[in-house]
This record gives structure tokens, C-alpha cells and sequence, in this order.
């Protein structure tokens, strides 16, 4: 017997009018797109001011990131040596277990020679336990003897990648520092234009100014002070002339010579140079 289905009741004047159901976004579900929003606004900036950061001075950064692979590459070598001791151990404990097996073998050998089969039987048993580690040891040994060598070659690589790397940094910061310094030039060629017109052309200008006022002031008390040269020298001719008559009256005093000898001397001096001309005519 089947369940009819309900009616539904005739909508009235007063029904409520019943539409479309529609999903609604809860206040949680809001608050969690906000905070993602911020979230990611957040990161952005964040990576904008890495980004600042990372390319103000890669050099330095370049540096950075050598400095911790020298720190990585120094932990891995105490790593390598610490498993190097490892396989140092196992190294002896075969030597051991080698030693052990030989010295079994021997007592075997000897109790044998001797009869006693039964002491020599259990010393084989002994031996072959003794051969069965040896074997595991060796096993050991040789693996990590292998993963030894693998480790120390990745070492090795990664020092040379890193003298390389450090050779780069080294390049490339004098190539910076190079193209830095070809561009100030560059800019100073362009900038610093020596002309009348610029500040510094003035400034040459009135240092030039000022050396000319200098060396004509220079030139004015050069000529200046060749004024009044004539009349010291006349001067200094009258009180020669004046030292010579004086010389000769006081000669005359003395009796030295006489008023005659002193006027035929002076006037043979005085006539001296025009009897030669004469001479030298004739």
C-alpha cells in the first residue's frame, strides 16, 4: 500500500510567498577571506622589501651566501670526520676478527697433529663462527669505506664550486666597483662643464681677475720705484767729485804734492785718452 503524496494547501491571501532558497555567507567565512586578503597583502610587501634588500648590494648578498656554504661545507667535513673515526673502528675490529680466525685456524691445525680430535673440533666450531663475523665486519667495512669516499668526493667537488665561487665574487665586485667608477666619470664629464658660464667658470674668472689686479699692482711699484734713480746717482757723483778735491787739498796740505803737480796730473789724466786717439789717427 503506497503513501499518497501530501497536497499542498491552496496559497491564500494571507500565504507567505515562498522563493528560491539561496546559500548565505556566514560572518566566519568573511572574516576568514579578510584575513587572507591581509595575509597575502602582508607577504607582498614583504617580499617587495626582500627584494629591495637583495638588490641594493648583491655583493654583499653573493657574500652572504658563501659565507653559509663555507659554514655548511665546515659542519659536513666535522660530519665526514667523526664517520671516518667510524670506519677507523670497524678498520680494527676486522683486523681483530683477522687475527682471531688465524690463531683458530692455527690451534686446529695443531691439535689435529696431536690426536685430539675432540679439542679440535671445537676450535673449529669456534673458527667458523669467528670467519662468519669476520665476513659481517667486512661487509661493514667495505660499506662504509664506500659511503666514505662518496662523502669526501662531494666534499671535495664542493670546495672547488666554492673557490670558484669566491673567485667570481671577487670579479665581479671589482667590475661593480669599476662600472660605478666609469659612470661617475662619465656623469662628471657630462656635468662638470668648465665655462664662463658655469659657477666654476665665474670662480676661474674672478681668480683670474685677481691675478691680474696682483701683478699690476707688481708692475706699479716696479716703475714706480725707478723714480728719483737719476738724482740719487747725480748725487752719488757729487759727493765722488767732492772726495776727490778734498783728497787732493789735503794732499796739497801735507806737501805731497804741489798745487801745479796736482793740475798738470789731473789734466794729463783728463787729456790722457785723447792723446791715444790722437796716437792711434796719426
Amino acid at each position: 500500500m503506497q503513501a499518497r503524496p501530501a497536497r499542498l494547501a491552496p496559497r491564500g491571501a494571507g500565504s507567505p510567498v515562498v522563493g528560491p532558497l539561496h546559500v548565505g555567507v556566514t560572518g566566519k567565512d568573511r572574516c576568514g577571506m579578510i584575513v587572507g586578503k591581509l595575509w597575502h597583502s602582508l607577504m607582498a610587501q614583504i617580499n617587495k622589501l626582500a627584494n629591495i634588500f637583495w638588490t641594493a648590494d648583491p655583493i654583499a648578498q653573493m657574500q652572504y651566501e658563501y659565507d653559509s656554504a663555507v659554514a655548511q661545507l665546515k659542519e659536513g667535513r666535522e660530519g665526514l670526520e667523526q664517520y671516518r673515526a667510524l670506519v677507523e673502528r670497524v678498520s680494527r675490529q676486522v683486523a681483530t676478527d683477522k687475527a682471531h680466525v688465524s690463531s683458530l685456524e692455527a690451534k686446529v691445525k695443531a691439535y689435529l697433529q696431536a690426536g685430539d680430535r675432540e679439542t679440535a673440533a671445537r676450535f673449529a666450531l669456534e673458527l667458523q663462527k669467528a670467519k662468519q663475523q669476520l665476513s659481517e665486519d667486512q661487509s661493514q667495512l667495505d660499506l662504509h669505506e664506500q659511503s666514505y669516499e662518496n662523502n669526501l668526493t662531494k666534499i671535495k667537488h664542493a670546495s672547488k664550486k666554492l673557490a670558484g665561487v669566491r673567485e667570481k665574487i671577487a670579479k665581479y665586485d671589482a667590475e661593480l666597483k669599476m662600472s660605478k667608477a666609469e659612470a661617475e666619470m662619465a656623469k662628471l664629464a657630462t656635468e662638470f662643464n668648465f665655462d664662463v658660464t658655469t659657477d666654476f667658470g665665474q670662480i676661474e674668472q674672478v681668480i683670474q681677475d685677481k691675478i691680474g689686479l696682483n701683478r699690476a699692482k707688481a708692475r706699479v711699484a716696479a716703475d714706480m720705484s725707478s723714480e728719483g734713480v737719476a738724482d740719487v746717482e747725480r748725487e752719488q757723483a757729487m759727493e765722488k767729485v767732492l772726495a776727490d778735491q778734498a783728497l787732493r787739498d789735503f794732499e796739497v796740505q801735507l806737501g805731497m804734492v804741489t798745487p801745479e803737480t796736482a793740475g798738470v796730473a789731473q789734466t794729463e789724466k783728463e787729456l790722457g785718452p785723447a792723446k791715444e786717439q790722437a796716437v792711434e789717427s796719426a
